[in-house]
């Protein structure tokens, strides 16, 4: 956390200032994602040492400390706590306020951050790290920090503005998660979608089921460079986190303001699951965790009671691990060929009525929907969980019937793929909706195919969707999937700076935004990622990259 503090240094630095406080112009004011709205006043508040911070409400604690470690740690002036409501920075309650809104009002002798939740006042500190400026003056060896006079009143257009890493191909590890969380906290980002179980690895300890690390979180290779290259790497791979590190990871992002929502792929994408454990499968046969990537064969057999059991279980310990109200299940690219070979489950299906394998796959979403929500939570899934066919471009999967059932209502949809006149009926029915079309939102997609002007530009309320509706559209989360991502540093390469757009899609008004002052907050943004040695793609406008 020290490093994301000392590297925000690089934010605003100037030099050879001639007074130790000063007015600022408004070209030298850009914030990452732009306010709701800023009025530019004359002269600026310098930060001094033994500053004094009051806070008296439990909700204002965390913002309060985290800007405390940040004077600290920038500045090496003392910062202290209190509850002397006459210091010169103050959080105060302002209940008119929504949800994660805030002000951030600042004078020459006072700086008040207003909210009415606990996230409001995080987002009010954030956006003050922002406008510190550190600067020399003229003569003198010493710096000051100033912030800009200013009032802020600033709000989200999106309550779900998420990023997704993808883990289950490739463990990216502890250290990486939460250089990533602290770097969505500084954007307002306030949801990482952690895609932990696919075919590649299962990266989650579960008690009750622990070949599902033993074996599962281990690879013997790993396929290369693109799809059906026929190349490998050479080399094993594998790992996962203990329950003790997800509770850490858990907690380190609930202090930024940042709910993680685990995504437990079911019934298809299960290969990792039935190396382990070969009863959850359809096929009936012994496989190892896959070295390619892709589609692959074999799903969770859901018409067995113990394989209903054994999801049931870890999502139980998944409970535990996550306080997310939302859990994802998946429920993407589902081949139906196994289900359709097996006698087993086509005699379910005959005893039960069920017409079709999109319709069985319903029938057990729903079911899993339940479930989750008997236990306080609420179920998400990609689009495929509505039980139409998306994937008339895949040869194995273009003929398949659509369901006729009806997915449960409580459910959210996750929409990455398909006509969006599919995206407008769910709302239109009263489905929530996180809207992350994949050609809009794939962090994984080369720079040619998403530019960054291109992510910037994205809308996830559709065109031609009544207003009725807009409330459907719970907001978007941008989604790095990491195949051909093996290290960190490709995968900070496909992230920044376009998660810096993304940030701005969610959380700012479609009247306020403006590209070419996205850019200019971006260069500043960037000089922070500089210091903290981010890998970040540097020729967007070029947009020239490898292939996707």
């Amino acid at each position: 956390m020290k490093s994301t503090f000392l590297a925000l240094i690089a934010l605003f630095t100037l030099s050879n200032c001639t007074e130790k406080t000063r007015s600022f112009t408004a070209s030298e004011i850009a914030l990452l994602p732009k306010p709701s709205s800023l009025d530019l006043n004359e002269g600026s508040f310098a930060i001094q040492d033994n500053q004094q911070i009051f806070s008296n409400h439990e909700e204002q604690k965390t913002a309060a400390a985290d800007l405390q470690a940040y004077i600290s740690e920038t500045s090496g002036f003392n910062a202290s706590l209190g509850e002397n409501s006459a210091a010169s920075i103050t959080f105060e309650k302002k209940e008119d306020l929504g949800p994660e809104a805030y002000q951030l009002i600042v004078s020459p002798k006072k700086i008040s951050i207003l909210a009415n939740d606990a996230a409001g006042y995080f987002y009010g500190v954030q956006t003050l790290k922002q406008l510190i400026s550190i600067e020399t003056p003229e003569g003198s060896q010493d710096q000051v920090y100033l912030v800009p006079s200013i009032t802020i009143t600033d709000s989200p257009r999106f309550k779900w503005r998420a990023y997704m890493l993808d883990e289950s191909r490739y463990f990216h590890g502890e250290e990486f998660v939460k250089q990533m969380l602290d770097q969505m906290a500084l954007l307002k980002m306030n949801t990482f979608h952690w895609h932990l179980i696919d075919d590649a690895g299962w990266r989650i300890e579960i008690k009750k089921y622990p070949l599902l690390t033993e074996v599962g979180a281990f690879r013997a290779d790993s396929e290369i460079e693109t799809w059906k290259s026929g190349k490998t790497s050479g080399e094993p791979h594998g790992g996962f986190y203990t329950q003790e590190q997800i509770k850490d990871i858990v907690a380190y992002a609930a202090e930024r303001n940042i709910t993680i929502v685990p995504e437990f792929e079911m019934p298809g994408h299960s290969s990792a699951a039935i190396a382990a454990y070969t009863w959850l499968g359809t096929a009936g046969k012994a496989i190892d965790v896959p070295v390619t990537f892709g589609r692959l064969y074999d799903n969770y057999d859901v018409t067995k009671p113990e394989v209903v059991t054994f999801i049931k279980d870890v999502l139980d310990e998944l409970f535990v691990l996550f306080p997310s109200d939302v859990i994802h299940i998946g429920g993407d690219e589902v081949g139906y060929e196994v289900w359709e070979k097996s006698a087993s489950v086509q005699k379910y299906m005959k005893e039960h009525g069920i017409k079709s394998p999109a319709d069985l796959q319903i029938d057990f979403t729903n079911k899993i929907s339940k479930y989750i929500e008997e236990n306080g939570r609420r179920m998400m899934g990609w689009n495929e969980i509505l039980g139409k066919n998306i994937h008339t471009d895949f040869e194995e999967k273009k003929d398949d019937q659509e369901a006729e059932t009806e997915l449960a209502k409580n459910a959210i949809v996750h929409f990455w793929k398909g006509d969006l006149e599919l995206l407008t009926e769910a709302a239109k029915n009263g489905y929530a909706i996180v809207n992350s079309l994949h050609n809009r939102t794939y962090l994984d997609y080369s720079y040619t195919s998403i530019p960054l002007e291109k992510a910037y530009s994205f809308d996830p309320i559709p065109e031609g969707l009544d207003a009725q509706y807009h409330k459907n559209i719970y907001g978007t989360g941008c989604q790095m999937w990491s195949e051909w991502t093996p290290t960190n540093a490709d995968v900070e390469r496909q992230t920044f700076p376009r998660i810096a757009a993304y940030a701005e899609v969610g959380w700012t008004a479609l009247e306020n935004k403006d590209y070419d002052s996205f850019k200019i907050a971006l260069k500043k943004m960037q000089k922070h990622w500089d210091a903290l040695g981010i890998n970040y793609f540097k020729d967007v406008d070029a947009s020239k990259t490898e292939g996707e």
